[in-house]
């Protein structure tokens, strides 16, 4: 009787906590935060005028429903309030494996080489010193 009593107080105190108080009972907080910037995601995607395929693309690591998620309340918060969106001028990064077009181009092919220190002014060299005997 006194194992019922024990488990009965056990199963209320744990209920009446909602489990958010006792570490291991709810959600992952990774997950939870995972969750929350996909939303993010989703929700800055559709003010900078980018279409839910372009987002896909630019995040492939965000879970897709919780982008589509934010996307689809950003765009109804931004209806609702009637505010344009902006378009951002930020450029995707590049794929690995190919080279960016602002990136300056490779400076050893295009260094000059240098006249020799012994040559003369008029091109031709010094004849070489004679050996000391």
């Amino acid at each position: 009787m006194p194992h019922r009593l024990a488990l009965c107080c056990l199963t209320v105190l744990l209920a009446s906590c909602g489990g958010g108080a006792i570490p291991g009972l709810g959600p992952d907080p990774k997950a939870v935060q995972r969750e929350a910037d996909s939303k993010a995601i989703g929700g800055a995607c559709r003010y900078a005028l980018r279409g839910i395929e372009d987002c896909y693309t630019l995040n492939p690591k965000a879970i897709k429903s919780h982008v589509f998620t934010g996307w689809k309340d950003m765009d109804a918060y931004m209806r609702e309030n009637k505010i344009d969106g902006v378009a951002s001028t930020a450029k995707p990064p590049p794929e690995e494996g190919t080279e960016p077009a602002d990136k300056p181009a490779d400076t050893k092919s295009e260094k000059k080489t240098e006249p020799k220190a012994d040559a003369k002014a008029d091109g031709k060299e010094k004849p070489a010193a004679a050996p000391a005997h």
